[in-house]
């Protein structure tokens, strides 16, 4: 059975910094491209990062030069280094892994900038 599981989130000032995990199981995730989303309140879910199995990445306008997708390969991990975290920021955070026909999607982890 496919799990993702994230961690890292929480409250934070804004200016401040997280880094979230998505730690996988039952799946090996180096053959592929992995995505973190987020959701905030009254609002659809959009893209933030994706990360390819060769490690090639895309960012959201709204994200670039401060957020930095990874993987670890070996931990079978993806991780979101959030930086300059800004009030907007505030959502849940899911961690995504697409095979064909199939998507998984993680629980999700808050993320809150507030002061």
């Amino acid at each position: 059975q496919v799990q993702l599981v994230e961690s890292g989130g929480g409250l934070v000032q804004p200016g401040g910094s997280l880094r979230l995990s998505c730690a996988a199981s039952g799946i090996i995730i180096s053959a592929y491209a992995m995505g973190w989303y987020r959701q905030a309140p009254g609002q659809q879910r959009e893209l933030v990062a994706t990360i390819t199995a060769g490690s090639s990445t895309n960012y959201a306008d709204s994200v670039k030069g401060r957020f930095t997708i990874s993987r670890d390969n070996a931990k079978n991990t993806v991780y979101l280094q959030m930086n300059s975290l800004e009030p907007e920021d505030t959502a849940v955070y899911y961690c995504k892994l697409a095979r064909i026909l199939v998507t998984y999607w993680g629980q999700g982890t808050q993320v809150t900038v507030s002061s």
